[in-house]
């Protein structure tokens, strides 16, 4: 059997997020990413197939670049024939941007080194309606050298248990994180500027990335810097962190399968 790799990009707006949501009733199922591109699978095989994504998007999440793997029963199937083939099945929300053979132990969460994400923030007290599904609105004008200067603290191995939502269920809240940073983008269609905040890291915790960027944003926004976002931190405390940032802006933007895998 062949072991391949997709790159997907999809709107996370009217999804339940990625993972699959096993029902009883399909009647009551939720729209999942997951879900979308086994059944369209399961169109192509004529049998079930499961796909093992790299990381779980929550509801309204997009991604630019996830990545999952599937075992093909039809070794004549081309991998790069998958891209055509899937999206002649999928919705418009959901894209099959590449697909190639990989080695039979590859597994896309497993493999992954590393996860990018991207945050964008729209400012102003009017936002272009194309931008509402993307971008996070918020009044004020944000201080890119202050809120680079908290940024820079997320760095290297680090106990994140103060960005975490209850319920998560992550044996340990300890992440490595690569790099934090903001930085200015012109947005489309209109070319106004969208304050984007990047993060990498071996791994998340559930909403980890929303929260830190809705501490970063009600820091900056009340006058507070460095020290405070280095008390929130130490705190390992969630209460003592912000608001969590809305789904809307938030993009899964790379999958890393090189360098050192680290601990989840």
């Amino acid at each position: 059997m062949q072991n391949i790799l997709l790159k997907i990009s999809y709107d996370g707006s009217d999804f339940c997020g990625w993972q699959r949501q096993d029902h009883e009733d399909k009647n009551a199922s939720v729209r999942t990413v997951q879900q979308e591109i086994e059944d369209a699978l399961e169109k192509i095989h004529k049998q079930k197939t499961i796909l093992y994504g790299s990381g779980r998007t929550d509801s309204g999440v997009h991604a630019l670049a996830q990545a999952a793997n599937f075992y093909s029963p039809v070794p004549s199937m081309k991998p790069e024939n998958y891209i055509r083939a899937l999206n002649s099945f999928l919705p418009k929300d959901i894209r099959i941007l590449e697909a190639k053979s990989v080695e039979s132990d590859f597994n896309a969460r497993f493999s992954a080194t590393s996860r990018t994400y991207r945050y964008f923030i729209s400012y102003g007290n009017a936002q272009n309606a194309a931008m509402t599904r993307y971008t996070w609105n918020v009044h004020h004008v944000p201080d890119m050298r202050n809120l680079n200067e908290m940024a820079s603290l997320l760095k290297g191995e680090m106990d994140c248990a103060s960005f975490t939502a209850s319920g998560d269920e992550s044996l340990s809240t300890f992440r490595y994180l690569e790099h934090a940073n903001f930085f200015m983008q012109k947005s489309f269609p209109d070319g106004k500027d969208l304050l984007v905040f990047e993060i990498q890291a071996n791994a998340f915790l559930w909403k980890m990335v929303r929260t830190i960027t809705g501490t970063l944003i009600d820091l900056d926004k009340n006058g507070k810097g460095l020290e405070d976002f280095r008390s929130i931190i130490e705190a390992k405390d969630r209460k003592k962190a912000g608001v969590t940032a809305p789904a809307d802006g938030l993009f899964l933007y790379d999958i890393s399968f090189d360098g050192e895998r680290r601990h989840v």
